[in-house]
């Protein structure tokens, strides 16, 4: 059993610097500066793209797109297509210290879903690993209800000593999710099936709270977890990597 880290410091109105917050997390758990660390909390409204969006020629339309519907676009810290985080939703960041961390990808992935699936069938969900036919950024570690609504979608980011492993939870109103996602994928070229996207309060009466609760009992029944707060010296650091997740200006 691990000691696990769990602040749930959150930023309002600050998207890309929260975004900062969990790489801060990851880069000082790698030095050895920090433990383990499990943040989970509720975002923003934002748009997260990933270095596989900013590579379309559609990507600087896709950020104007969501701008214009009120969702902050940052760059992601993990992999994948574009993933939508609102009030309804819940952030999850696990900074995960581990010499090798390209050897263990997939054991993380799935110890990450069984965490989540396992939370949502105590919420009496048919909570199953894998991908569903037509979801936005698709994953075979994503955790869906019945095979058919996507509820929470993961990727990862190994650096030198660490990996992050970070990815929404849908709690509710998967309507907020479709209407940035239906510009942005169409401006990147992607096809996608917005009758996919789920949400936890569909199948049972839930809000981010109780879902959060859920999910951090379901990781103390593995590991050892231990509530906190993000400390100055990663505030500072995360200060300093803001800009980086701000996508560059519209030429």
């Amino acid at each position: 059993m691990r000691t696990i880290h769990l602040p749930r410091d959150r930023y309002p109105g600050r998207a890309p610097y929260d975004t900062a917050v969990s790489r801060a997390l990851l880069l000082r758990v790698a030095d050895g500066e920090l433990p383990e660390t499990f943040r989970i909390f509720v975002p923003d409204r934002i748009v997260a793209f990933g270095r596989q969006d900013r590579t379309r020629s559609g990507y600087p339309a896709a950020v104007a797109a969501v701008r214009r519907l009120g969702f902050a676009p940052v760059e992601r810290l993990a992999g994948g297509r574009a993933a939508v985080f609102h009030e309804e939703t819940l952030s999850f960041s696990w900074a995960i210290p581990d010499a090798n961390p390209q050897a263990a990808i997939h054991e993380r992935f799935s110890e990450i879903a069984a965490v989540i699936a396992e939370a949502f069938a105590g919420m009496g969900i048919d909570a199953r690993v894998g991908e569903v036919p037509g979801e936005y950024c698709p994953g075979q570690y994503s955790v869906n209800a019945g095979g058919r609504h996507k509820l929470m979608g993961v990727g990862q980011r190994l650096v030198r000593g660490a990996a992050h492993v970070g990815g929404v939870v849908v709690v509710g109103r998967p309507d907020l999710v479709n209407l940035p996602l239906g510009p942005a994928y169409e401006h990147l070229g992607y096809e996608w099936d917005p009758g996919a996207t789920g949400a936890v309060s569909t199948f049972r009466a839930a809000d981010p709270s109780t879902v959060a609760t859920a999910i951090i009992e379901a990781l103390g029944r593995r590991h050892s977890v231990v509530e906190g707060s993000v400390d100055p010296e990663t505030r500072s650091l995360a200060a300093r990597l803001e800009a980086e997740h701000v996508p560059a200006p519209i030429a």
